[in-house]
This record gives structure tokens, C-alpha cells and sequence, in this order.
């Protein structure tokens, strides 16, 4: 019975991928199709990247990008069109919508497009079924040892100095750069990668959270649980982004020559003008914008 099965089920398959395929610019799916990231015979790459799997997100990213976040980008040709290089932006917002868009503006308007790899904070593989799919969307734990595997295939990685500091920062915060981690810029001083600073603006209004409820967020294992205007007053429906306008700026790439193994406090010297750099960024993209949510 089930063996009769199989063969209807392998067609329902290939329909629903045609149709989700046919739902894609074509050349954004060529683009996809001709993403060059170490595949095996079996397109994986080793940390179980599946270039053909975006397809079942493409469809929906490119609206949300395009029609909810209405994203703008400034700049984005800053980025080199190949070799390895670090992608470092501020964190925002409560959840991690400014990685998405970042990872969307590289494949929808970069062109040659790249494949951005995130480094996600450790715990959140540990969430049922998200391991799975980061991976097959090309999204790696933020170790050291994966990042220097990507940089060494010639990687395009998106970095997050604040780590869950600038993630979870309450509203009155807004845009203030939390303190960086040194870790980006002694791999880019051992690997000899060029820094993109990316300034992001429109994240901070997404969630905007009153307070964060510390303790609450430890006895589920999160890394904080914020209170927003919305959230948890109104249920899941709370917890949705507010439709913010995304503006992201690329900055010139910063080039550092150094020992990677040098002493905090030269490494900070360093990491300041990055910091620097950024803040200039942010600061451009506030002044430039007219209202939050246009």
C-alpha cells in the first residue's frame, strides 16, 4: 500500500515545486540555481546548505521584504561581488528580522547576488524543528571554528557584535551600539577578510519593548522575554512585527593588518573603528529617513 503510494507522492511533489518555482523571478531563481557554495553530488554543502531549498522560501521572503518591510538599501555594490568577506551590522528589534532582510537584500538586489551565512546566537538550534531548517537555508551556528571553515571557502558571513546585548535592548535605548565582541576581528585579522560595516534602520520600531522581564525569560530558557505595547497583551498576534520600513546602508570595506592573537586591548582599537563607522552609518540612515513607516 505504501509502496503504491510513492510514486503519486514524488508527483504531487514535483508540482508543488514547479509552482513555487514558477512564483519566483526568473532571475532570482537563476541567480539561486547558479549559487556556487561547495555543494556535494547531493547539493549540500557540509554544514547542509541546499541551494534548491530556498525555493520554498523565496516565494514569501521577497514579499515580506519587498511589500511588508518595504526594504531599501543604499550602497549595497559595496559589497565585492566574490572572496570571502565580513558583513558586520547593529542588532535590533527583539527578533531577528534584520538578519533575514540582510540575507534577502544580498539575493534580491545584489548583483552578482550573494548567499549571506548568519551566525545565529547558540540556542536558538535548540528550538524544535529551527535546527533543520536554518541549516538547509544556509544559516550556521556562530562558532568561531564555523566561521573560519566559511571564510576559507570564500564566504560572504553576517556577524552581530552585540550579540543578544543589541537584540534585547528596550526602546529608550534605541540605536544606542551596545558593547561589540572582540571574536569578528581577530578572525578577520587571522584570515586577511575585508569588514562591510551595515548599518540598519527601521529594526528598533519593529517590537518596541518597554521592559525586559529577566527572570521570566531564564525559567523558559530564552535569552530575555520582552514586554511590548502589544505583547504578550494580545496573544501570538502581539508578537508580529509592526509593517516598520527597513533602510539598510553598506558601508566602504575596512581592510585591518594586525596579529589576531594581539592584546584586548589593540584588538579594541580596531573594533572601535568599525564601531565608528557604523555609528556614522546609523546616524545617516536617521536623518535621512522621513517617518517610521515610510
Amino acid at each position: 500500500m505504501i509502496m503504491g503510494l510513492t510514486q503519486p507522492i514524488k508527483r504531487l511533489r514535483e508540482r508543488i515545486d514547479e509552482t513555487l518555482v514558477d512564483t519566483i523571478d526568473p532571475s532570482i531563481w537563476a541567480n539561486i540555481q547558479n549559487m556556487e557554495a561547495g555543494q556535494n553530488e547531493y547539493g549540500f554543502d557540509p554544514f547542509g546548505f541546499e541551494p534548491d531549498f530556498l525555493k520554498y522560501i523565496v516565494p514569501v521572503a521577497e514579499r515580506l521584504y519587498r511589500k511588508y518591510f518595504r526594504t531599501e538599501v543604499v550602497d549595497i555594490e559595496n559589497i565585492p561581488d566574490s572572496g570571502r568577506v565580513l558583513l558586520v551590522a547593529n542588532h535590533t528589534g527583539q527578533i531577528p528580522i534584520d538578519g533575514f532582510l540582510l540575507g534577502c537584500a544580498l539575493l534580491f538586489d545584489k548583483k552578482p547576488a550573494r548567499m549571506v551565512r548568519s551566525m545565529v546566537e547558540h540556542w536558538v538550534p535548540t528550538i524544535p524543528f529551527v535546527s533543520w531548517f536554518l541549516a538547509r537555508a544556509g544559516q550556521v551556528v556562530g562558532t568561531r571554528e564555523n566561521c573560519r571553515i566559511l571564510l576559507g571557502r570564500d564566504g560572504c558571513i553576517l556577524v552581530f557584535p552585540e550579540g543578544i546585548r543589541g537584540i534585547n535592548k528596550t526602546y529608550d535605548r534605541a540605536y544606542e551600539l551596545e558593547r561589540f565582541g572582540l571574536g569578528f576581528m581577530r578572525l578577520a585579522l587571522e584570515t586577511n577578510t575585508p569588514i562591510v560595516p551595515v548599518g540598519v534602520v527601521g529594526g528598533e520600531e519593529q517590537m518596541p519593548s518597554i521592559w525586559n522581564f529577566e527572570s521570566l525569560g531564564k525559567l523558559l530558557g530564552m535569552p530575555a522575554f520582552p514586554i511590548t505595547p502589544t505583547w504578550p497583551l494580545l496573544g501570538p498576534l502581539g508578537a508580529l512585527p509592526l509593517p516598520v520600513k527597513y533602510r539598510l546602508y553598506f558601508g566602504e570595506p575596512m581592510h585591518f593588518e594586525g596579529a589576531p592573537d594581539d592584546e584586548d586591548r589593540v584588538i579594541n582599537a580596531q573594533v572601535d573603528r568599525v564601531k565608528d563607522a557604523l555609528r556614522e552609518l546609523i546616524d545617516r540612515g536617521l536623518d535621512e529617513r522621513e517617518g517610521v513607516f515610510w
